[in-house]
């Protein structure tokens, strides 16, 4: 099972207790595939990996805007992210949808046939920059469905770059167009199977406070929860360093930083000296997370005590900075129809 994963194992499903074992055993029943490793890398860290979750399952799985578009988005979101795992992974999920057109051409980077589609996949992707957003090509009592998922696969695509290899299936077997299909073939019938919207929410600890673009909906909840969970990173990080990280975030303008690292110069020696091992990871999850290396986790590993469940809250402190910076351009951009 470790030869998915780059720097963390996860809870191991057959000993699993307490949360970790009730969030396995509804992603059992609720995900198209069993054990997904996008899911079970987060596991260390039992709070966010069920914040996580809820997010995923109330925005993407759940609900009642059209499940085609919300693939179509959270496509578009990983081509952005430069997320070969997640695009791969949603392709296959389309193929099982019965798409093989729009499966096809997320998987390729090309525009869908189809007008509607085609909307969907360009606001995905254009949610990296929400400064240049146009308006959502949905209606807006979809909102909270939609601006879910594409906040979901933001803090998604990061964990996975980080924390996994790219490989979907066995040799990267799925970068053929025959073996993708086939795989959406043989999850047809768990990906259409009916989600009750809300079951996620009793994993979820405390009543934290809702966002705005998400009404009524368990969505919001779920987003609320995994902010109040990622963004807790306790001791790992001086309370300036972490300022220093979200003043630095906060001026991202959505593209990917140039080669090299002389990016991260300034606010490394904007922080702590004891937390610049951690600050470098986090700020690399934040906004390029497939640049994070061997020598990254080793340097962090070698100045503290280097548990996975501080890794994993670690980056999912970086993804969530990078999160929250997207939410609020959203909230900004031109509502939903």
């Amino acid at each position: 099972m470790a030869s998915r994963y780059r720097y963390v194992t996860p809870v191991d499903p057959a000993r699993a207790t307490g949360l970790v074992a009730r969030v396995y055993a509804q992603i059992d029943r609720d995900f198209p595939t069993s054990r997904p490793p996008t899911m079970l890398t987060l596991s260390p860290a039992p709070r966010v990996l069920a914040a996580a979750w809820a997010l995923l399952r109330e925005s993407l799985f759940a609900g009642d805007a059209p499940r085609l578009g919300k693939e179509a988005v959270a496509g578009g979101v990983s081509l952005a992210n430069r997320c070969p795992f997640c695009v791969d992974a949603h392709s296959m999920l389309v193929h099982g949808l019965g798409d093989r057109r729009l499966a096809e051409a997320i998987a390729r980077d090309e525009i869908p046939d189809d007008p509607g589609h085609a909307r969907l996949v360009a606001w995905g992707k254009a949610t990296r920059t929400p400064s240049a957003l146009p308006q959502a090509p949905f209606p807006a009592a979809h909102a909270p469905e939609y601006l879910g998922t594409a906040l979901a696969f933001h803090f998604i695509n990061r964990i996975v770059s980080a924390l996994l290899t790219p490989d979907v299936l066995p040799g990267n077997a799925q970068r053929s167009a025959v073996v993708r299909a086939a795989a959406g073939r043989a999850l047809s019938r768990a990906i259409r199977r009916r989600v009750e919207p809300g079951a996620s929410l009793p994993l979820l600890a405390g009543s934290p406070q809702v966002p705005a673009w998400a009404g009524r909906s368990p969505v919001g909840i779920a987003f609320a929860a995994l902010r109040a969970e990622a963004g807790d990173v306790g001791d790992l990080l001086s309370a300036g360093t972490r300022a220093v990280i979200r003043d630095s975030v906060a001026f991202w303008d959505g593209d990917h930083p140039s080669f090299g690292s002389s990016w991260l110069d300034a606010p490394l020696w904007a922080a702590a000296e004891e937390d610049v091992p951690a600050a470098r990871i986090v700020l690399l999850t934040a906004l390029a997370p497939y640049r994070l290396t061997d020598s990254d986790v080793a340097a962090w590993r070698a100045a503290s005590p280097g548990r996975d469940a501080d890794l994993v809250r670690l980056v999912a402190f970086g993804a969530l900075t990078a999160v929250e910076h997207v939410e609020a351009g959203l909230t900004r951009a031109p509502s939903a129809a």
